[in-house]
């Protein structure tokens, strides 16, 4: 079966421009219904999978008889949820994987859950192959803190996977379970927390299981000893430093391991000692000192005396530790105003902040701090995403631009800046003049001219022209101010110029 990539490779350009009057805002509800019944498969695909579409589309979507259709709807991040949960019973394997999957967002980007009982569904009629780890991005917070205690056993059994954060009354309830499934996963979890369990099970050799076993299951001291003196393979040492399971004197130990892997490992440890916090706040290491200037257990008039150097990052949303229930407002407080930068990077992916902690956050001079506030706040302010967008350059900078209050006004003015992401803001503003609209449209960076293909400003003669551009017609096409004698001409003659 062809992939979407393979399905917009082989369209030719009557098919392109036919795409893009699927994407026009403009166009009316039955040239959509005309495009989902007579388009061919790129104009399907784009029609279905990229916009949100009218109920009366959705309905002929959802009856359409092409099981690839109904899988691109399946999987389209634009529209609500609840529409795509329709498809939870489709006939085809093909259409109910999709769906399972999740839509393909861009870096950053947070996926809606599906409807509690739609999941519940699937995870009660689904086979384990369709239930892709997609499905877990598509779960709630509340159905997720439900699972271990739901009255359907599949989804209990799914919730034991939560095993490291049950209380033990949770945990004792799963052990004891009625049901098969449920029990045998609660007492595959308990097993992993007994110490003779994992030295028998553990692997001689290296490999995943071994490496797994190593850095998060309770070992005994026999396998602790045995990987300070015989490890199986290099970095075993660094991968039981962070194991919570560690005797306190084997915690020493790796305290003043020659590895400062392994040292910036241990500088982690919320059971850290004072003494070693001392010592490793004076590690000749740069990376050892910054590991442990976070380390919860210090003041900030200690982190102040460490010596350490946040280093030059493009990637501050791969940062570990966002939330997903709420923290302690104190704890939460006490990194926002702390004078580190990587705690106050922390309080920044609280989506549960306080007004007053947004507004002090959004005017951090750290660069860190101001993005992933702006990437995961559920309400960032519009001027912090304008400044995030144009002093931010790494992974999810496109992202910003889709946050909910990316400003539109105003941005006519970045036309001519040197950056082309920046130029092609100015596409955004509904005010930018149509001379300014027309020359960025022959701008040197292709996807600056195919924004500006799309502005409603744009001179219908050089619209018209562009539509016959083998580059820019599909971008031309979906421009909202096409007129609509040329949207029912290029509808009727399947894409042709007339």
């Amino acid at each position: 079966m062809p992939t979407p990539e393979d399905i917009w490779a082989d369209a030719d350009l009557p098919t392109r421009r036919l795409a893009g009057l699927a994407l026009n805002p403009s166009v009316s509800e039955d040239v959509l219904l005309r495009l989902l019944a007579e388009g061919p498969p790129a104009v399907r695909m784009v029609l279905c999978r990229d916009r949100i579409l009218p109920d009366a589309v959705v309905e002929a979507v959802l009856e359409h008889p092409d099981t690839r259709t109904r899988s691109f709807f399946a999987r389209n991040p634009h529209v609500d949820p609840a529409q795509r949960a329709r498809l939870v019973d489709d006939p085809e394997w093909f259409v109910r994987a999709h769906l399972a999957e999740a839509p393909r967002l861009p870096f950053g980007g947070a996926h809606r859950p599906l409807p509690d009982e739609t999941v519940v569904h699937m995870i009660s009629t689904y086979d384990d192959d369709t239930l892709s780890e997609s499905l877990y991005r598509q779960i709630s917070p509340a159905l997720r803190r439900a699972m271990p205690t739901h009255p359907v056993a599949k989804v209990r059994a799914l919730g034991v996977g939560e095993w490291s954060l049950l209380t033990a009354g949770t945990r004792a309830a799963l052990l004891a379970d009625p049901d098969d499934g449920v029990r045998g996963r609660a007492e595959r979890h308990a097993r992993l927390e007994d110490p003779a369990w994992v030295e028998r099970e553990l692997p001689d050799r290296s490999c995943h299981a071994r490496w797994d076993l190593l850095m998060h299951r309770a070992l005994s001291r026999t396998v602790v000893d045995g990987v300070l003196t015989a490890p199986v393979a290099e970095e075993e040492r660094a991968a039981i430093a962070g194991n919570p399971s560690l005797p306190a004197d084997v915690v020493v130990l790796l305290a003043t391991d020659p590895d400062p892997k392994v040292r910036a490992t241990v500088a982690h440890r919320a059971d850290l000692g004072p003494a070693e916090r001392r010592t490793l706040a004076a590690d000749p290491d740069p990376g050892v000192r910054l590991a442990l200037s976070v380390h919860p257990g210090l003041t900030d008039e200690e982190r102040a005396g460490i010596d350490y150097t946040i280093p030059p990052d493009d990637c501050f949303d791969a940062l570990p530790g966002r939330p997903s229930v709420p923290r302690d407002p104190q704890d939460v407080r006490r990194n926002a105003t702390s004078r580190h930068p990587l705690l106050r990077r922390r309080a920044a992916l609280d989506e549960f902040l306080p007004p007053d902690l947004v507004e002090r956050l959004a005017a951090d001079d750290d660069l860190g701090v101001r993005v992933l506030l702006a990437q995961h706040h559920p309400d960032p302010p519009a001027s912090l995403l304008l400044r995030s967008f144009l002093e931010y350059e790494g992974p999810g900078r496109a992202h910003l631009t889709s946050r909910p209050g990316f400003p539109t006004t105003g941005l006519s003015a970045f036309a001519g800046h040197d950056d082309p992401a920046v130029r092609a803001l100015a596409a955004r503003d509904p005010d930018t003049a149509p001379s300014t609209v027309e020359r960025l449209t022959r701008d040197p960076d292709p996807a600056v001219r195919a924004a500006f293909a799309r502005h409603p400003h744009l001179p219908q003669s050089r619209l018209a022209e562009l539509l016959g551009d083998g580059e820019l017609a599909h971008a031309a096409a979906a421009n909202p101010a096409l007129a609509p004698e040329m949207v029912h001409r290029l509808v009727a003659t399947g894409g042709q110029r007339m």
